[in-house]
């Protein structure tokens, strides 16, 4: 990358009206943000933030933030010719819509997004989400260990499921938390390990990562550290290992992760933009499911 932004929380949210959030970005951030005449929207639960970076007409950066409480999951689509975003809360799915229409401006700004639906999911703790071609939702419910889409009778409605996985269930077994999709649907999944009882994939965060593949069920890669955010850009598909601090690609063939560099923190999701890889990385975790991890060591 050429450009970097960083958010700081000082403490949590209750802590934030005497402390509040500063954001800092490097010199070429906002060049760079209007010269791929882009937008970034990321959500840190940590501080129980949404927050909506780009460019003023002005040439400035714009920062927009909204609360909502531990919000974690994003997932950009199109629906009926609508611009869409679906975000995860603590127990809801949010359903966001462009007010604006196509090419005017409101307040300098030519987009206006407004949570115009939230679906409750109960403590499903969701993570990746895809938008599929019809606008619906299909996202990884990480705490029942699922990929799950909205139910009209129920909190969700299950998926699919890891092979090792024996029942829906609300126990976080193997902490499945990433989806790589395309236009056919659901292609692969990360987790952090191939449990089968509750809260087992703490013991597994060094090296029992692995990358399923949703249509055969079977193993693609194994040995991985905290595999996060796969992604299919450009016919290949690339991911993030959490505990090395690494982005790179994944051979589909063989199952080798091939490094491209090193991330010195933790790293979760992830876009491209033309050549571009946007990666979402915090600081390093501080406690015992983390020790240990090459992305933590100081």
């Amino acid at each position: 990358m050429l450009a970097w932004a960083q958010c700081r929380p000082v403490r949590r949210i209750t802590d934030i009206a005497s402390q509040p959030l500063t954001f800092t970005g490097s010199r070429l951030f906002t060049s760079w943000l209007g010269a791929q005449n882009l937008s970034i929207a990321f959500t840190t639960y940590q501080a129980d933030k949404l927050f909506l970076i780009g460019v003023n007409s002005d040439g400035r950066l714009s920062v927009f933030e909204r609360s909502f409480d531990r919000c974690m999951g994003l997932g950009v689509g199109h629906a009926e010719g609508n611009e869409r975003f679906w975000m995860s809360s603590t127990y809801q799915l949010w359903r966001f819509e462009n007010f604006q229409d196509p090419d005017t401006l409101q307040d300098g700004f030519d987009s206006t997004f407004v949570p115009v639906a939230g679906h409750t999911t109960g403590d499903i703790d969701v993570h990746d989400i895809h938008v599929r071609p019809d606008g619906s939702p299909l996202f990884v419910a990480t705490r029942f260990n699922c990929l799950a889409t909205l139910s009209t009778t129920g909190s969700f409605a299950p998926v699919w499921k890891p092979r090792f996985i024996d029942r829906v269930a609300a126990e976080d077994r193997c902490h499945m938390n990433g989806l790589a999709a395309d236009k056919t649907g659901p292609r692969f999944v990360t987790c952090v390990g191939s449990s089968n009882v509750a809260e087992g994939w703490r013991d597994m965060c060094r090296e029992g990562g692995v990358l399923l593949d949703v249509e055969s069920g079977e193993d693609v890669a194994v040995g991985l550290s905290m595999p996060h955010s796969p992604r299919l850009y450009q016919g290949r598909l690339w991911m993030l290992q959490t505990g090395t601090g690494e982005f790179g690609e994944i051979e589909i063939a063989t199952g080798r992760f091939t490094p491209v560099c090193f991330l010195p923190g933790f790293a979760r999701g992830l876009t491209f933009v033309g050549d571009y890889a946007v990666i979402g990385l915090s600081q390093p975790r501080e406690n015992r499911t983390f020790e240990g991890l090459m992305s933590t060591a100081a």
